[in-house]
């Protein structure tokens, strides 16, 4: 007999269960593409990882464009009322609290390159003086947790705008200070959602929620929202990211 304590209930509310059902149609398209896929590897020995590889990746590149298809630059996430508010919110990275890198804000600089016009660097002041959205979204994590937080920024559509960047270019990629790295395909740069947050709850951004810059898009998984943003590029070519180079589904719209 289990000493272990009963696993506690969880108890969804009604849009959190429709993301998570939203989350598992996506699962299910990926593995049933994914066996498919398999069953057509003809002659291929099954214990040759690198040929499996090869496939996983190819179906993987395939739910990326299913899900660009898919997604609507103009539907918005749900948004939420002040008491709706996660308290407190939950710090997540891919290193312990404790390792939170430590930034230089006076002579913090953001940098610009790729197919941009204008590729001077911003300093805070700069970002703080673009025109400002707010928003009370809730960030889903991989893990199967969420929070709802009140974030502010500028939108990256009117940064992308400022520095002149190619707007048929077809990624944004994001270089961050913890070492992170990650990017995103135009359509949702462009997203009236999509912001570069410079405060959380009303207050300069803290280090624990990714200072001083951060991306936060409420219509991506949690781990797409890069933090401590030290630069940011145009291309077209796919970055890839810290856990998409590693088998997490590169899209991962919700």
């Amino acid at each position: 007999m289990s000493d272990l304590p009963p696993r506690p209930k969880i108890i969804l509310q009604a849009d959190q269960r429709k993301q998570l059902a939203n989350i598992q149609r996506r699962l299910l398209l990926k593995s049933g593409l994914t066996l498919g896929a398999i069953s057509m590897l003809t002659g291929c020995n099954m214990q040759d990882g690198d040929e499996v590889d090869k496939v996983l990746w190819a179906m993987s590149r395939w739910n990326d464009r299913v899900q660009s298809w898919l997604f609507s630059g103009q539907k918005l996430a749900q948004t939420y009322s002040a008491d709706q508010i996660t308290q407190p919110f939950r710090f997540n990275a891919y290193y312990p609290e404790y390792n939170v890198p430590e930034i230089d804000i006076p002579n913090y600089r953001l940098e610009v390159s790729g197919k941009v016009e204008k590729k001077a660097p911003w300093t805070l002041e700069q970002l703080r003086r673009l025109p400002q959205s707010s928003q009370i979204t809730r960030l889903i994590c991989i893990e199967g947790w969420s929070a709802i937080g009140q974030w502010q920024g500028v939108p990256l559509k009117v940064f992308l705008q400022q520095v002149g960047a190619d707007l048929n270019a077809k990624y944004v990629g994001f270089k961050c200070d913890d070492r992170y790295y990650s990017s995103i395909d135009m359509a949702t740069a462009l997203h009236p959602q999509t912001i570069l947050a410079l405060d959380f709850g009303g207050k300069p951004l803290p280090p624990d929620f990714g200072y001083p810059l951060r991306l936060r898009m409420p219509t991506k998984l949690g781990f797409k929202n890069a933090k401590h943003i030290a630069a940011i590029f145009v291309t077209d070519n796919n970055p890839g990211g810290y856990w998409e180079d590693q088998g997490y589904n590169w899209f991962s719209g919700i």
